[in-house]
């Protein structure tokens, strides 16, 4: 695992060659911070009426493989780690070397729980190339991980079926903080 370090040459994988700005909290945009109460939208450039504030998007990514990187055969530990109270919102993997062996299936998680996120076989990349996008399913408790990771930070697991040669990457969509829990 890596910290980002931007503005270094040569950099590491999934650092910026230029430096970047770092937030603490969630970053909120918007112009009317707070409603006045008058229930009327604000114009272009416009600072009075309905508060119209909300969450940038904010994603995270690393580079896996269908091989161990533990003691787990099959489980990938990846450097992707979701503060707390975040809202999931997609789960995108760009498979880059094709999956092998007898199954190319996998399924997401964290490190308490390599199911919390997908089913265990929900990423299907049928020995192909290309992109797949995730989703929680209809399982009670993923989708509550998806909506709320919950009190404490998240670290991203992706657990194969079987162990091999795949590589791809994989990228998680979310609102930092945004406390939601429906």
């Amino acid at each position: 695992m890596s910290d980002i370090n931007g503005g270094q040459f040569p950099q590491t994988s999934g650092s910026p060659i230029w430096p970047g700005t770092v937030f603490t909290g969630p970053l909120i945009a918007g112009n009317v911070i707070h409603s006045d109460g008058s229930g009327t939208l604000a114009g272009v450039g416009g600072t009075t009426g309905t508060a119209n504030q909300g969450y940038a998007h904010m994603c995270q990514s690393a580079v896996c493989t269908q091989a161990t990187n533990g003691t787990v055969a099959g489980l990938f530990t990846t450097s992707i780690v979701i503060p707390a109270q975040s809202q999931i919102t997609g789960i995108k993997v760009m498979v880059t070397t094709v999956l092998s062996g007898a199954a190319t299936t996998f399924g997401i998680g964290t490190s308490a729980s390599a199911t919390a996120l997908t089913a265990a076989s929900a990423g299907v990349t049928s020995g192909a190339l290309g992109l797949v996008s995730l989703n929680p399913g209809t399982s009670l408790t993923q989708i509550a991980n998806w909506d709320n990771v919950g009190n404490q930070d998240v670290q991203i697991v992706v657990q194969s079926t079987n162990t091999g040669t795949g590589v791809f990457t994989l990228t998680v969509d979310y609102l930092q903080g945004i406390n939601l829990a429906s």
